[in-house]
């Protein structure tokens, strides 16, 4: 019995001390002092780095898309263009002189919203941001890269109110999606002319040609360059290497390399970087020639850039639409309308080093030539006039004859419709490189 009521003492003594611990836990709440971290609170202070969003306020061009494929969206009230590049919006290249154009279109037009979305590659990519920026309502939109053509013929008809312009290329189909391109090779042709006056004042005759892929646009750059270059130097003969990228500094890099190694005096490229100048700079006596955007060419070592002038232009198109005056299908614009550059000689601009240094009948011939063009004088089709042979020695274009803007843009036989002559399928007099297969 004792036991009994010591048991039960003990028992309702554990239970005393079993609800008076249930309680205790409360204390615990005293780790929500913890909570004072959120005192920390006080790192809100650095809330004045809000001030940063002010650099947001310019509007650069398209913060609202950087690359991570975000789909910006329109601005009500506007006109709203949307640009698609295909490396990065500073890549020193192709996609930076597009970005600068579109900045010009934002300085120029203050009704148009401009943005960009970049780093999109060709193919399933593209079709799919092209649809999704469709249907955020852009009244325009541009896509940078020859590879984004047959996704934009896709799309196209599936948004009639949307008009899709494709830089490059050679497809249209006359009432929502056409293409956008100038004649660059005419900016070859002079920087052609320049290295191989260069070449030839060094006593050299070799000169490179990094090359991205296998198709017209690129022999028909390679080969303006190569009938320059013959212009100045005849005994000149132009080697070739096909980087198969648009973008890639290693490669390009590699590429140049390559290039000197394999005993080339100068060496220009059809890709991004300023690869070509860079690899000079580790060579002393050695140039290169950069391309696409008036800022590539700031070594000593660069002798020139071809480069092109987007701005203009892209206010041109996007006023045509607005007004209805503007044609889709082909639009290839030529020196004169502004749109083209060669770094060192356009207006407002200082020779380099490498220029200043040339003969000077060779410097007035390119000069007079790039005058002619500006005036309209001297077209792409006087680069490409007959008689043109190829690199076998036989009459590619006769002599009274022209290439047209189909044998520019297309292989054999062409597009339907659009059908070439002669044809952008052969390497001009005094290359040494087979033709790519």
């Amino acid at each position: 019995m004792k036991k009994t009521v010591l048991w039960r003492m003990m028992a309702a003594l554990l239970v005393v001390i079993f609800m008076m611990t249930a309680c205790t836990p409360a204390a615990p709440a005293e780790p929500a002092a913890p909570a004072e971290p959120a005192a920390p609170a006080e790192p809100a202070a650095p809330a004045e780095p809000a001030a940063p969003a002010e650099p947001a306020a310019p509007a650069e061009p398209a913060a609202p898309a950087t690359g991570e494929l975000q789909i910006p969206d329109v601005v009500e009230g506007k006109y709203n263009a949307a640009f698609v590049m295909l490396s990065v919006h500073d890549d020193g290249g192709w996609s930076q002189a597009q970005y600068d154009g579109l900045r010009y279109v934002m300085e120029k037009m203050p009704d148009v919203n401009a943005a960009y979305i970049e780093n999109v590659a060709e193919g399933a990519d593209a079709e799919q941001v092209f649809r999704a920026l469709a249907r955020k309502g852009f009244n325009v939109i541009f896509g940078g890269s020859f590879g984004y053509m047959d996704s934009m013929e896709v799309v196209a008809p599936d948004f009639p109110d949307t008009y899709f312009i494709h830089i490059s290329g050679y497809k249209s189909n006359s009432t929502n999606f056409g293409n956008l391109f100038g004649a660059m090779e005419s900016m070859k042709y002079l920087a052609g002319m320049m290295a191989g006056s260069r070449a030839k004042m060094d006593g050299e005759t070799k000169i490179g040609y990094i090359a991205t892929f296998p198709i017209p646009e690129e022999l028909r750059l390679g080969n303006a360059f190569a009938i320059g270059m013959r212009k100045t130097c005849p005994e000149c003969t132009m080697d070739v290497r096909w980087i198969n990228t648009w973008h890639d500094p290693v490669i390009e890099r590699q590429g140049a390399d390559s290039l000197f190694d394999a005993g080339a005096h100068i060496v220009y490229t059809g890709a991004d970087t300023p690869a070509p100048a860079l690899a000079a700079e580790a060579r002393p006596g050695k140039w290169g020639i950069t391309y696409d955007w008036s800022g590539s060419c700031t070594s000593d070592s660069c002798l020139t850039a071809p480069y092109w002038n987007w701005g203009p232009e892209f206010v041109r198109v996007i006023t045509g639409l607005q007004d209805g005056t503007y044609k889709v299908g082909w639009d290839y614009f030529d020196v004169s309308t502004g749109g083209l550059g060669i770094y060192g000689l356009m207006e407002g601009q200082e020779m380099t080093k490498g220029q200043k240094e040339l003969p000077e009948e060779d410097m007035k011939m390119v000069k007079d030539t790039l005058a002619k063009m500006l005036a309209g004088e001297f077209t792409r089709f006087d680069v490409f006039a007959g008689p043109l042979k190829d690199n076998a020695g036989n009459i590619v274009v006769p002599e009274g004859e022209k290439m047209s803007q189909s044998d520019l843009d297309q292989f054999p036989p062409g597009a339907p419709g659009l059908e070439c002559k002669y044809c952008m399928r052969f390497w001009a007099e005094g290359v040494t490189a087979e033709l790519p297969q």
